[in-house]
């Protein structure tokens, strides 16, 4: 399946804000220098899907899953729900978090503590180690927690070290993390169009709802196992219809354009009862996959695909 890289790079940006989020930090490792694109902070991940399918922004930054926390429910659902969106390429972002507090505040002043929940979940330990009276409220953001905390809503908030410089706030504590050197995974989205193109060292992220009977999902895997191709990452989500059907979340490595990948696809439509295509990007840590085996590779597929040509035409031998 051939594939055309897009016309022109988006020229504005929404992201999950407000300023001051690990969003905001991975969206700097996509845009460059300031100013060679706009950006535009949203309170919400919804808000800024919501953004790209309304044409008022051109591409969406936000996080997808966490080394520690997994995925993040709102992307997941998000992507799978509305008008499609494609990932087009992914970051990864080494997060680090701080205990913001407004100055001459002491821990024993704290009472209160924000954050996103994927941020508080990271940090319980730690917490409730040293505030162990606090009560821990959830916020849109980490950046929203310390934005709040500096209008007098909350007494201290887990987040960047960039937030709380950029609300005034002081570092009570660093390294605040129960498990330093956890790696957020942010995903670029932008409406269908042009794929990027192969690289070798490639993703394809598919959603797709197996019927409600014994071995579906044991079909579908083997529908890539077959094919010699590995899964990153596999997970599901209610679909909200009824209690026990789900939509299985896919990683697995490879561009749509790799015969052995846009087969198996091809053979998930087919036995699914819905897939939903999300995009074939180059790996943020630029890995290449297994080996493709050679009765999987491209040549195999063309040369099996001439063969049943000549059957059916009567000229196999």
């Amino acid at each position: 399946m051939p594939t055309a890289p897009r016309s022109t790079a988006p020229t504005e940006f929404a992201y999950l804000g407000p300023e001051g989020t690990f969003a905001e930090a991975a969206l700097g490792t996509v845009t460059g220098s300031p100013g060679t694109v706009g950006t535009r902070p949203e309170a919400s991940v919804a808000a800024a899907l919501t953004a790209v399918r309304n044409g008022e922004c051109a591409a969406a930054l936000v996080p997808l899953e966490n080394s520690v926390e997994g995925s993040v429910p709102a992307t997941m659902d998000g992507l799978v729900t509305g008008d499609p969106l494609v990932i087009t390429r992914e970051v990864f972002l080494e997060v680090a978090f701080v205990l913001a507090v407004r100055p001459g505040t002491d821990a024993a002043d704290v009472r209160t503590v924000a954050s996103h929940p994927h941020a508080l979940a990271q940090c319980r330990g730690r917490i409730a180690e040293l505030l162990p009276g606090a009560d821990v409220v959830p916020a849109a953001s980490t950046a929203d927690a310390a934005r709040r905390v500096a209008e007098g809503e909350f007494d201290a908030a887990v987040c960047a070290a960039i937030a709380a410089d950029r609300y005034g706030l002081d570092a009570l504590v660093t390294d605040l993390a129960d498990h330093p050197g956890a790696v957020t995974r942010f995903v670029l989205v932008e409406p269908p169009g042009g794929l990027p193109a192969p690289t070798g060292a490639d993703k394809t992220t598919i959603t797709a709802v197996v019927h409600d009977r014994t071995g579906a999902l044991l079909d579908l895997l083997a529908e890539f196992a077959v094919r010699g191709i590995s899964l990153a990452r596999i997970e599901s989500r209610p679909t909200r219809e009824r209690l026990g059907v789900y939509s299985f979340s896919i990683d697995v490595e490879g561009h749509v354009s790799d015969r052995r990948v846009s087969d198996a696809l091809a053979a998930l439509h087919r036995r699914c009862a819905e897939v939903r295509f999300l995009g074939s990007y180059a790996r943020a840590d630029e890995q290449p996959g297994k080996p493709v085996e050679e009765r999987v590779g491209d040549q195999a597929f063309a040369a099996a695909e001439e063969w049943v040509a000549r059957v059916r035409a009567g000229t196999a031998v």
